[in-house]
Formats: structure tokens, sequence, C-alpha cells
């Protein structure tokens, strides 16, 4: 019965997923609303971001994680490699970790 119940859901979730562009594909979106899309990346990053940081609740703070970002941040100004300001803080916070047991 558990996996009636799952392939029901599945295939209702899939449906209402492609009934959107099925119905709506050939429509153009007003104008708004394109910046409104334009700015869910952003802000879902920025959350994801923040919950990664202070953790659930906000009440997990490492706070070595907040140094490493700073460190990130202070790297990429000065025009360091993506790749290498990530080493670098991921550097900076077992350092500091290291440092402080």
């Amino acid at each position: 019965m558990l996996w009636v119940a799952i392939f029901a859901v599945a295939a209702g979730s899939f449906a209402v997923k492609a009934a959107g562009p099925a119905l709506l594909g050939d429509r153009e979106l007003p104008g708004w609303s394109l910046g409104v899309i334009a700015m869910l990346a952003p802000a879902l990053l920025a959350a994801l971001v923040v919950v990664e940081v202070l953790g659930r609740r906000w009440a997990d703070l490492d706070w070595t994680v907040p140094v490493a970002l700073v460190a990130v941040v202070v790297a990429r100004l000065v025009k360091v490699p993506l790749l290498l300001a990530v080493l670098i803080g991921v550097l900076t916070a077992a350092g500091l970790r290291a440092l402080t047991g």
C-alpha cells in the first residue's frame, strides 16, 4: 500500500509540473516577472549560505566559518582565482580549528 501511495504522489507531482508548460508554454511572461525570476537564484544562494553558516535555527554558529568566509572575500577582492580563494578559506578554517582544538 505504501508503494501505491508513493507512485500516486509521484504521478500527481509529474502531472502538475507538466501541466504548466503544456497549457501555457506558448505564452510570453510579463515583463515584471522576468526581474523576479532573475533574483530567485541569488536569494536562494544567500539563504543557503546563511543557513549553512549559522546552522539550524541559527543556534550552531561555528565562529571559524565566518572567519574563513572573510578570508575568501578578501582573497577574491585582491583578484585571487576562485579555486585558490576557496582553498584559502578551507585552510583558514582548518587552521583555526586546529589551533583552538
